[in-house]
């Protein structure tokens, strides 16, 4: 039996995930409200730039080809499938997850590659069994209708599924083995503390980038800019300790305690060690950033308003989360532009 697949939100990620799994020769349906998107993905394809170079046919729906389609279309094509893997903003969570349990078949699960903490929201709606939350260890970004580029280096590129009771060994070892085709993929027992290990870096090198328009290779060149990535760091750490979450190390190499830092002389060496660690996601700005181009909300809430909320709960001083929120709000409200002078509001 062919296992059915759509993904929920098919942007730059959704079409480079995709093109890797057409490639291993599954049916995928892709579903986006970028019209333009869809129609370049019905009538010539998706393609994969930048770090790798991939192409697939039309995803028309023809001669059993996966398709791609408006939400309302497949809202009213009644298909459903046996994974969903949600690529759309954390935001709609709540008010989208009754909706997107109508696409899961009867065994069918909601697999969320959001990023933040996305699984409390939509397992209170779908149910813990239901719900399977992955973390995507890439970025992509999307150039032209039909065409994202791959910003991360494909050997750096990984997955990781949450270990959960809830949830069959043979379901879980089943997705597990789809996404190797993608890239390596684990099961992570402390999901929480590897959701918070996502979770330090995209508001660390996300937040700041949406603050300045920065890649993250900039950020960590930048003085200022690699400063405020430090001190956001710094405070993810602060917050897990007060919650009594461990992290896991941050690309499977870099510990919490060794990312910590109390004094001048740690933070120094620290600044001279981030270049070498995200060197081969530098091309990576945050996906934010389109948003604010268009002029519409971005996730800045799920991401380093999640560690403002978190710090608020635990009584820990998040200052630096806080500007950077309260900065992007800004520039959503039109009050500022992003770019490196936003940075001259902070000291230190």
């Amino acid at each position: 039996m062919k296992i059915t697949i759509a993904i929920y939100g098919a942007g730059s990620m959704g079409t480079v995930l995709a093109a890797f799994l057409f490639r291993a020769g599954y049916k995928v349906d892709l579903i986006s409200r970028d019209r333009e998107h869809i129609e370049a993905l019905k009538t010539r394809g998706a393609k994969v730039t930048g770090e790798t170079s991939l192409s697939t046919t039309r995803f028309d729906g023809e001669y059993d080809r996966g398709c791609a389609m408006l939400p309302a279309e497949v809202f009213e094509s009644g298909k459903t499938y046996d994974i969903v893997i949600l690529l759309t903003k954390q935001g709609e969570n709540a008010a989208s997850a009754e909706m997107l349990g109508r696409l899961l078949g009867r065994n069918g699960l909601l697999c969320t590659m959001q990023n933040g903490i996305p699984e409390p929201a939509l397992q209170a709606v779908l149910g813990k069994d239901k719900v399977l939350g992955c973390i995507c260890i890439w970025g992509a970004t999307k150039t032209a209708p039909g065409v994202a580029r791959l910003t991360s280096k494909v050997d750096s590129m990984k997955f990781c599924l949450e270990g959960t009771e809830d949830i069959s060994p043979i379901v879980l070892y089943g997705v597990k083995s789809i996404f190797d085709n993608v890239c390596p993929t684990t099961i992570e027992g402390n999901f929480i503390g590897a959701r918070w290990s996502k979770l330090l870096i995209n508001a660390a090198f996300s937040g700041t980038s949406a603050v300045t328009g920065f890649s993250f290779g900039e950020i960590a060149r930048n003085r200022q800019a690699r400063n405020v990535a430090l001190n956001v760091v710094k405070e993810c750490i602060d917050v897990c300790r007060a919650a009594g979450i461990k992290i896991e190390p941050v690309n499977g190499k870099f510990s919490a305690n060794f990312l910590y830092f109390k004094n001048p002389v740690k933070k120094l060496l620290l600044s001279l060690v981030v270049p070498i660690a995200i060197r081969k996601h530098r091309a990576i700005k945050s996906g934010m950033l389109t948003d604010l181009n268009r002029g519409t909300p971005c996730e800045i809430e799920a991401i380093n308003g999640e560690v403002c909320r978190a710090g608020r709960k635990h009584g820990v001083p998040t200052p630096y989360n806080d500007w950077i929120v309260e900065t992007v709000h800004s520039i959503e409200r039109g009050e500022l532009i992003y770019g490196p002078r936003n940075l001259k509001m902070l000291q230190g």
